[in-house]
């Protein structure tokens, strides 16, 4: 049994904010199908040493993969503070397309998890302050995994509702202690902000984007050339309308 939560938030004139918090175990309607973007965008990935192979690399094909469904596709690419090679925690090593200083505007800002999130990434002053320009800028930023550290420290987390990798969801609430974090979701989509549990899970929360800005035909499209049945009663996540 799926369960896909909503929580609506609207102001009233003397009232303040209200929240409506709203949980189904039956199919709710479909996303949202508005209009496609009438330009490319450009979703740049934060690549640091230490990045997880599967956080980096399972949003990345899902966003490639629209320019074949698409005339609007999402252009891809990596970004690194330096034009070196990136070894990842796996071990592969590989080269960046574009540096902290020469990369092209960025719409769609993907961090994935990388090994050192959780501690001395969130003391490098140069990450964290490029994180937090190129997240004010972007149109949507997205985390997978231990990635949502980097975007609390950078302050991109601030008034939404976020989430992490299950085993450093206790972590994450006591370094943060005045975010909203919630557990048991694959993803959170509050705003311009997505956050994702991470590992295989990193395909749900970018097929939802996916999904968002192109609508369910591409989304499903997309899915079958990487042979994942896309169906959002399927998974377990939340939405948060402002």
């Amino acid at each position: 049994m799926w369960t896909r939560s909503r929580v609506r938030l609207a102001s009233s004139v003397g009232l303040g904010l209200a929240i409506f918090l709203m949980s189904c175990q039956t199919p709710t309607p479909s996303l949202s199908e508005g209009e496609q973007p009438n330009r490319k965008l450009k979703a740049g990935f934060l690549m640091i040493d230490g990045v997880y192979n599967s956080e980096l690399m399972a949003p990345y094909d899902i966003f490639q993969h629209t320019v074949f469904h698409t005339d609007h596709g999402i252009e891809v690419f990596t970004v690194a503070p330096t034009m070196e090679p990136v070894t990842t925690f796996e071990g592969l090593q590989i080269l960046p397309h574009y540096s902290f200083d020469d990369h092209p505007p960025i719409d769609i800002l993907v961090v994935a998890s990388a090994e050192h999130n959780m501690d001395s990434d969130l003391e490098n002053e140069r990450l964290i302050s490029w994180v937090k320009a190129i997240g004010k800028q972007s149109q949507y930023v997205m985390s997978l995994c231990d990635g949502a550290f980097v975007l609390a420290k950078a302050g991109l987390v601030e008034g939404r509702i976020s989430t992490t990798f299950p085993s450093d969801i206790e972590r994450y609430r006591s370094m943060f202690p005045q975010l909203d974090v919630r557990s048991d979701q694959s993803f959170v989509h509050d705003g311009q902000l997505l956050t994702s549990a991470g590992g295989a899970k990193s395909y749900d929360v970018a097929l939802y984007l996916v999904h968002e800005l192109y609508g369910e035909k591409v989304a499903q499209g997309v899915g079958r050339g990487l042979v994942i049945d896309w169906d959002p009663s399927d998974y377990q996540f939340l939405t948060i309308d402002r």
